[in-house]
């Protein structure tokens, strides 16, 4: 550390310490007490008050930590200590309300063993899961990390809000400051702000293991808080539950991991009439439409991606076009928020160095974030956010004195950070009392030589050289405050090496000092400033960053720089297959209109319509997949306990999954997107439409009817999960059937409370349950073997209730009687068989037999990739079953329709119905059908010349890209090593790589 610049901390840190012993009277003190009031003025400052006010040659008088006065014609108290700022500008320091600093990491729980953990842990009258943690409060466990609070200030943060980022519920976030004093000095606000996320974090618990499971959990956590106000706290005494009430008084601030789950945090808030402010992840440009619709509030990082290392074509293929894209578009997230009126702060967190901070902030303003709305993001949109403005965010009369010296205006790149004031104690990241030496200088030395000596350049790191004759030498020059030294070779042979040591003291004008000559003797020599140094005005042009690609909706390969339309569509003279009557018609035209199909006939004419000619093509009604775990963001099981029915697969619905377009590229227009098999009774399902690029909750069909997933044998009783999982309840296929039994039970019970006694708990699971009851919500349920297909029909008929479709249902050609019976519908393989115990009596004539009963019978796909295949699978029931074209085409289109309760809207081509429809160049049955034009809601999402064309545009983006990151590498930027990421495809059993 130089010598100046210590002496000036031991300064400041004395001041500290005064500071510190008259705010804590209750501490004792070993030493003389001193009660002196710090009172500073700072003058002849360029004070920056807010985003739109800024004072020339103001002074800012500071008294006991908090800003006194602010203006230009003060007249300073006796007792004020004077410091010139002259030249030096003055912030409101910034503010970082999503921070742990001062705290240290939460640990995962230890476990003597990996059984599961079905209980919670923690130890007192806490909630039911170790994930719910709003008893903890971030204030009790804060101390000042000095190294840590260092890094801050000079990033320019003076407060932050510090919380514990683990678990679903975190408890509240405390308002500390960064300077160096004892705790009880630095803490604003114990407890300032409520922290959320969907994360479970260090709890080992096992429910939830999903995100479904996650948002399930804080939505029931909310009706049990307000139970818990209004009755429970008579019946029981639960820290948990009464902390979260009291905390909803609070700030809500939510962590949410990715830019799909800040709309689905938006969701749970809007249910409970709370205000959620939501840290992104930076990605959030992507959805700036939605955002800007549901008005939410924001929490912005910083942590732009680095390049990746894309040199060797091989490895350049791993990286994906949306990892791609997002390196180039990041900075400019925010400057896209800002322009479409987005409100949002700016955090540091997930910054790996805190001197990024400022670097980064200059980059967004070069992507077009204006400056003013920079300022904001960091000083009063924060204090907003947790209503701190009385004491934070600007430079006014009263609020305390955090304040960020710099010798320039912060967001031009030459700009330095000078010190931070934190609290009225100012902390030093340059010299500020360091002498400016720049300008012209006649040196003398003892026998009457003289020199001029240039010194021009940064103020805090200045640059000298000195004219011997007509040769310039650049001079090691170092300043120590106001001690200097220098070495120089004053001989201009450029062969010589007669080092001179110079050292001395300077003033503003003139030094003095000794010189060492190259035989060891020392004289004496002086420097006349002859000519003061002119500030350079700095001309150059704010250089702002190239014009990105375009923002892709969905943001990955095949998205669309535009939402595509609803258009009025006329197809000539297709081979029409209506799944009605009329069977298949000749040479007929389809006329779509406004979304729906408006006519059926020879010879339409339509002036406003597109015009497809398809003669020789196929139409057909799209399809629809009955069976599908596309589009689900996190685990598609919450498997960890024997009932999640209130888990809810529209919660977690994932618009940005190639799946969807695949789907569209196969003819599927809708599907059923199920909960796994990994327990009795899992969740509730989503219905979707294949609607390309629209967000998360635009994918589900309107006023459709509901479903829950039900699962029957070898997988929920856990009997391949291995030798750990023998704990959770059913172990059996006996224990699966009173599962039903109990919960169905327990639902009937629920409901009498609820309708006599106005304090009983909502319950979310059996509510669910109970809608099964009143025939509002309708089983899909998992089944193999016909013993348990006919319990399950047995125990529904007990509780007067029909079961809706047994799916995979591979031995129900056995059962086929007591399913017409019953009434159920059957929604089956093709030809899968004999991959595991319970499938070895699968045959491939199942579907034609249980269609033959009169059993509405449906082909699924429970895959991924077999989706966009299901036109050929349905062609298996004709070879295998004699099954009809027709009847094997409705098998993928009309009747999962009338499985989901859909074929009022789809599944056939009706007048009135939803245009959800396919051309094929062939017939759909056969191998050789291309899907040419899928329309959903008569919107065209797939076409094949537009895909031809979209793979051009991929491979396009792709290179330009690539020849920008290799650009970048050849600048000095850090790169990071491409590396392929798998995408994890859902099956019923949960995640599968491939």
């Amino acid at each position: 550390m130089r010598i100046g610049y210590l002496f000036i901390y031991i300064f400041f840190v004395l001041t500290c310490s005064n500071t510190l012993a008259q705010q804590l009277e209750t501490f004792y003190v070993n030493d003389v007490a001193d009660k002196r009031v710090q009172c500073y003025a700072l003058i002849n400052a360029t004070v920056v008050i807010d985003a739109s006010n800024t004072i020339e040659n103001a002074t800012l008088l500071l008294r006991n930590g908090k800003i006194e006065k602010i203006g230009t014609t003060i007249t300073l108290p006796k007792d004020a200590v004077i410091q010139d700022m002259r030249g030096l500008w003055l912030y409101p320091s910034f503010i970082d309300i999503f921070s742990t600093y001062g705290l240290e990491a939460s640990k995962k729980q230890s476990t003597e063993s990996d059984t599961p953990q079905l209980q919670p842990s923690k130890k007192g009258a806490l909630g039911s899961n170790d994930a719910l943690n709003s008893e903890v409060d971030a204030v009790e466990k804060f101390t000042t990390q000095p190294d840590e609070a260092e890094k801050l200030r000079q990033a320019g943060i003076g407060a932050v809000v510090t919380h514990y980022n683990d678990g679903i519920t975190q408890g509240t976030g405390a308002l500390v400051l960064t300077g160096n004093a004892k705790e009880n000095a630095m803490i604003i606000d114990a407890k300032c702000t409520s922290f959320l996320s969907f994360n479970k974090g260090t709890s080992t618990q096992n429910y939830p293991e999903s995100l479904m499971g996650a948002i399930a959990l804080l939505r029931q956590t909310y009706l049990d808080s307000e139970w818990y106000k209004s009755y429970g706290h008579k019946e029981q005494f639960n820290i948990s539950l009464q902390n979260f009430e009291t905390n909803l008084a609070m700030p809500q601030i939510f962590d949410a991991s990715n830019n799909q789950i800040v709309l689905r945090a938006d969701a749970v808030a809007k249910e409970f009439n709370q205000r959620y402010y939501i840290k992104g992840d930076g990605r959030e440009y992507q959805q700036v439409e939605e955002i800007k619709k549901r008005n939410i509030a924001l929490i912005e990082p910083i942590n732009y991606p680095i390049a990746y290392d894309v040199e060797d074509p091989l490895t350049a293929d791993n990286v994906s076009i949306q990892e791609l894209k997002h390196w180039e578009l990041a900075p400019f997230n925010l400057s896209l928020l800002s322009k479409n009126d987005i409100k949002f702060c700016i955090t540091s967190s997930g910054l790996k160095n805190k001197t990024d901070f400022r670097k980064n902030i200059l980059k967004a303003v070069k992507a077009g974030l204006p400056k003013a709305e920079a300022l904001k993001a960091l000083t009063i949109i924060p204090a907003q956010y947790i209503k701190q403005e009385a004491n934070l965010g600007t430079l006014q009369q009263g609020k305390i004195a955090n304040i960020l010296v710099t010798d320039g205006d912060y967001f031009n790149e030459k700009t330095k950070l000078v010190e931070h004031w934190v609290a009225g104690t100012a902390y030093p990241i340059l010299n500020k009392n360091q002498i400016d030496l720049r300008g012209n200088y006649r040196l003398m030395l003892a026998n009457n030589e003289t020199y001029q000596l240039l010194i021009d350049g940064d103020r805090w790191e200045p640059k000298a050289m000195l004219l011997i004759d007509t040769l310039k030498k650049e001079v090691a020059f170092t300043q120590h405050a106001a001690t200097i030294s220098f070495v120089v070779i004053l001989d201009n042979n450029p062969k010589s090496k007669a080092y001179i040591r110079f050292v001395g003291n300077c003033h503003a004008t003139s030094w003095l000092g000794t010189y060492t000559d190259a035989e060891g003797q020392q004289h004496q020599w002086t420097a006349t400033k002859t000519k003061d140094y002119v500030e350079k005005k700095d001309t150059t042009k704010q250089k702002y960053l190239e014009t990105p690609g375009a923002i892709w909706f969905p943001f990955l390969a095949f998205g669309n720089t535009e939402q595509p339309k609803e258009e009025d569509f006329l197809f000539k003279n297709a081979t029409v297959w209506t799944n009605e009557a009329e069977g298949i018609l000749s040479q007929t035209d389809v006329l779509v209109a406004n979304g729906k199909i408006k006519k059926i006939a020879q010879n339409i004419t339509a002036n406003n319509a597109t015009i497809i000619q398809a003669t020789g093509k196929h139409l057909t009604s799209g399809i629809i997949d009955e069976h599908s775990h596309i589009a689900v963001q996190g685990n598609v099981n919450e498997g960890t306990q024997a009932s999640s029915a209130e888990v809810r697969l529209y919660d977690v619905l994932e618009s940005e999954d190639i799946n969807i377009y695949r789907n569209l590229a196969g003819g599927v227009v809708a599907a059923q997107i199920l909960h796994g098999s990994a327990n009795p009774i899992g969740g509730q399902s989503a219905l979707i439409k294949m609607r390309w690029g629209v967000s998360y909750r635009k994918l589900t069909i309107e006023n459709a009817a509901g479903f829950i997933k039900f699962a029957l044998g070898e997988n929920v009783k856990q009997s391949n999960w291995g030798d750990k999982n023998t704990i959770r309840y059913p172990q059996t296929r006996m224990g699966v059937e009173q599962v039903f039994i109990d919960h169905f039970t327990r639902a009937n019970q629920y409901a009498v409370s609820k309708k006599n006694n106005i304090n009983t708990r909502r319950d979310l699971e059996l509510e669910c349950l109970h809608e099964i009851l009143n025939k509002k919500r309708y089983i899909t349920c998992h089944s193999y073997v016909q013993s348990e297909i006919t319990m399950l029909m047995r125990v529904a008929e007990n509780f007067n209730f029909t079961i809706n479709t047994f799916t995979h249902i591979l031995e129900g050609y056995k059962v086929a009687d007591k399913m017409k019976a019953h009434g159920v519908g059957a929604s089956t393989f093709s030809d899968w068989w004999a991959y595991k115990m319970e499938v070895y009596d699968a045959i491939p004539y199942n579907a034609s037999l249980l269609q033959q009963m009169g059993i509405t019978t449906a082909i699924n796909s429970d895959d991924a990739e077999m989706a966009r295949r299901l036109n050929q699978e349905a062609a298996k029931t004709i070879k295998y079953g004699n099954t009809t074209e027709e009847e094997a085409w409705k098998m993928v289109t009309l009747n999962p329709a009338k499985l989901l309760h859909l074929d009022q809207k789809m599944g056939s081509l009706k007048v009135g119905k939803d245009a959800d429809i396919v051309l094929w160049s062939d017939n759909p049955l056969s191998i050789y059908a291309i899907c040419e034009k899928t329309l959903v809601d008569g919107i065209c999402y797939y076409d094949k010349t537009t895909n031809d064309t979209k793979q051009t545009i991929n491979t396009t983006e792709r290179n330009r890209i690539i020849q920008k990151m290799i650009a970048a590498k050849k600048n000095g930027e850090p790169t990071q090593a491409a590396v392929y990421i798998p995408k994890i495809y859902m099956h019923c059993m949960g995640e599968e790589d491939h």
